[in-house]
């Protein structure tokens, strides 16, 4: 396509269509009967609409834009400049590899530079980027590009727990096995006093 063409027309030629509910509904019978089920008896009949209904939920954050999530900051904080920190937010994931449950917490604090945002709204960008395919580095990474972009603080500290259904359940079979993942940036990165407090913090929560 030339340069002419609208960018809606090159993203909606370049992007696969979205398969219809029932098409995925179908290709949930097809997995059954692979596995060697009978996608027909009575128990499974109904299983497909379930389990789109399930991915619907579970991929929730594609339909989600965390740059909307964190457009609204606050200036108006009375001259603090210190961490804001949110320990103990609950991940719930997939692994893009096999499709298989992350189960964990993220740990998240940035400090700012003149804006901060609602509390919430930090716990909402995690579950975003959380209920898409991923994995665990890359959501790592994404959480504090998001907050970087919204707030130009001058730090963000990132710190994931979470296990792998995917090595639990399958492969190794390791159940007790948790991966972390962290991200620095900015005086986070350079100043390791106030990485100990963020690390100090985590560990009384």
């Amino acid at each position: 396509m030339d340069a002419m063409t609208p960018e809606d027309a090159r993203v909606a030629a370049t992007e696969p269509a979205r398969p219809s509910r029932e098409e995925a509904e179908a290709a949930v019978r097809t997995l059954i009967a692979w596995a060697g089920d009978d996608p027909n008896r009575e128990g499974l009949i109904d299983t497909p609409k379930r389990v789109a209904k399930a991915y619907k939920e579970w991929f929730s954050g594609y339909e989600a834009d965390p740059a909307k999530e964190l457009g609204r900051v606050f200036e108006d904080v009375q001259g603090y400049d210190d961490m804001v920190m949110l320990t103990n937010i609950d991940i719930e994931s997939h692994c893009e590899h096999h499709i298989a449950p992350i189960i964990g917490v993220a740990h998240v604090a940035y400090l700012p530079r003149k804006a901060v945002v609602g509390i919430s709204k930090i716990a909402r960008v995690v579950e975003i980027f959380a209920k898409r395919l991923q994995t665990q580095e890359t959501m790592t990474a994404q959480i504090a590009d998001a907050l970087t972009d919204a707030m130009d603080p001058l730090g963000v500290a990132i710190y994931v727990d979470a296990k792998h259904q995917c090595m639990t359940t399958r492969g190794v079979h390791h159940p007790n096995v948790s991966t972390i993942t962290t991200t620095f940036t900015g005086d986070f990165k350079t100043d390791a006093e106030l990485r100990t407090r963020f690390m100090t913090m985590i560990g009384r929560a």
